[in-house]
């Protein structure tokens, strides 16, 4: 079969590798879609520490199973699935406090495990023993299924910056991450969502899609003061840096309310990771910073319910639907900006 393979920062290739099998705690699946993410394009460039070359990528994963092992029990082939990215370890201090997002022992599929840029797929044991993989619910396609990963990365960010009734929400970063949050935090009640960018082609492009209620293109305005401008003076309740860029994270701490929420959901870049931060504001207006990372299994089942229900549509998001021969230019796509998100069908 063919399969997207990380050699090394610069050597991603598309070959033929033996397809996998499935132990007897293991399934497999056939691969129906696996969106990409800005991740992808990173591992691509860069690598990862806990890649071990050679390694299958794409972590977005839905598909089919085709084999059960012997011992696994409650699934059948031909059950529609979905697989978690990010697998806990369930027995862990965080996991059994219901900390599964930030399980030390933490390992990931399409890092230690191979993902699914590939036509088959081999779901371990492991995801298996945290309830990580789950049925699509009818009416929902393999593709919008993929994106429930993503999604729920937001859902995490969003209950922990307590996106609610009545809040004025900003969102800095226009990419799919960002949409997702816009429609998220307008489904938790939010009265205003505001939706910033410094690309304005990428800006307009998602506000055909989410419609926010209110754009600012960072490349042409002051960003701080076009949001205090957005909301009377007063600043938002939550702001989330839904991007990469210290900038934008100084400046969302400028944006906020008294009491106002900082959501740090996007990671710096490891030889830039510091910002500078007035914590006088911090103090006097009494504002909370919370950092985000990745999700849990239940935020994955969430996830798709979230999807089944209409509650956050995602079909729309998905600009690009490629075939497995062209998995290298979908990852030069995303790295591009020219999608919302790029899904690849195997």
């Amino acid at each position: 079969m063919k399969a997207a393979r990380f050699h090394a920062p610069g050597d991603v290739r598309l070959e033929d590798v033996p397809e996998p099998s499935a132990g007897p705690d293991d399934v497999l699946i056939r691969v129906r879609a696996c969106s990409m993410c800005g991740t992808d394009v990173k591992i691509s460039r860069y690598g990862h520490q806990h890649i071990d070359p050679p390694r299958t990528m794409g972590h977005e994963i839905a598909g089919e199973i085709v084999e059960v092992g012997g011992d696994v029990t409650g699934w059948s082939t031909g059950d529609r699935v979905q697989v978690i990215a990010a697998i806990p370890d369930g027995r862990c201090r965080e996991c059994l406090a219901g900390r599964q997002s930030v399980c030390p022992n933490q390992t990931s599929m399409g890092y230690h495990y191979d993902g699914a840029f590939a036509a088959f797929c081999r779901v371990p044991a492991v995801v298996l023993a945290v309830d990580g993989l789950n049925r699509i619910p009818d009416g929902v396609s393999f593709a919008e299924a993929s994106v429930a990963e993503p999604l729920a990365c937001v859902i995490n960010g969003q209950e922990l910056a307590r996106v609610g009734v009545g809040d004025d929400v900003v969102v800095i970063g226009a990419g799919p991450i960002g949409c997702l949050h816009v429609r998220l935090a307008r489904a938790a009640g939010a009265q205003r969502v505001f939706l910033a960018d410094l690309n304005r082609a990428r800006l307009e492009q998602a506000e055909a899609l989410v419609k926010p209620d209110g754009v600012v293109c960072a490349a042409e305005v002051d960003p701080v003061e076009a949001v205090l401008r957005l909301t009377e003076g007063r600043g938002v309740d939550v702001a989330i840096t839904a991007t990469a860029a210290g900038a934008a994270q100084e400046g969302a701490v400028r944006m906020l309310a008294r009491r106002g929420r900082l959501s740090l959901f996007g990671g710096l870049p490891k030889d830039a990771p510091t910002i500078t931060l007035d914590s006088n504001l911090v103090h006097y207006r009494e504002l909370t910073l919370v950092g985000a990372n990745g999700s849990s299994p239940r935020h994955n089942a969430l996830a798709l319910e979230h999807i089944a229900s209409g509650v956050v549509p995602v079909h729309d998001l998905i600009t690009h639907r490629l075939p497995m021969d062209d998995v290298l230019e979908g990852i030069e796509i995303v790295a591009r900006g020219d999608a919302i998100k790029v899904t690849i069908e195997p």
